[in-house]
């Protein structure tokens, strides 16, 4: 499947590119100062080019495929399942159909609109049903009964994700080389 030209991802990817301090801080495994870096330099540009939501969800989907994949983090995104598209699943849609609670499904609804995120957690939790295990990344603070990861400028809860994905994965044993040990 050929992924689509987007103006959000081409500038991620391109100040990723350009950066001479964030592959140093992958390989010191600084995942959260990754993030900030990213968010402090990129987030106002890329709030301009569409909708709040939408910008801030193709952001966060572009960070996470990067850092996930510099973290060797076993993971699938942007993936239809039982007629739904996931936007990530850890480690993937097998173990996910095998053992649930080994399995982690993170939700990008771009929107704030509470009603549509409700919504679309509650069709998660119909293929996910360990529902602590369904996580929720939005542009806002907005209350939903799951782990909820902020993505802002100023008091992004969002910097911690990483690390929080890779407990998971290591207390559920779910990543078998220990890659990253928090």
């Amino acid at each position: 499947m050929e992924e689509e030209e987007n103006p959000i991802k081409d500038y991620l990817f391109d100040y990723i590119k350009k950066s001479k301090s964030i592959p140093d801080l992958i390989s010191q495994k600084k995942f959260d100062v990754v993030i900030d870096e990213i968010i402090q330099n990129c987030y106002d540009e890329i709030i301009s080019m569409d909708e709040k939501d939408i910008s801030v969800g193709i952001f966060a989907t572009g960070i996470l495929h990067y850092l996930l994949t510099n973290a060797l983090l076993n993971s699938q995104r942007k993936i239809e399942y039982q007629g739904m598209e996931l936007d990530i699943v850890i480690p993937d849609i097998k173990t996910l159909e095998k053992d649930p609670k080994m399995t982690l499904v993170i939700c990008i609804p771009k929107s704030s609109d509470k009603k549509t995120i409700e919504e679309k957690i509650s069709q998660l939790e119909k293929i996910q049903p360990i529902k602590e295990n369904i996580w929720v990344v939005l542009s806002e603070n907005i209350k939903t009964d799951k782990k909820t990861f902020v993505l802002s400028k100023d008091n992004s809860s969002f910097t911690n994700i990483i690390f929080e994905i890779a407990q998971f994965s290591n207390v559920g044993n779910a990543n078998k080389f220990k890659i990253l040990r928090i």
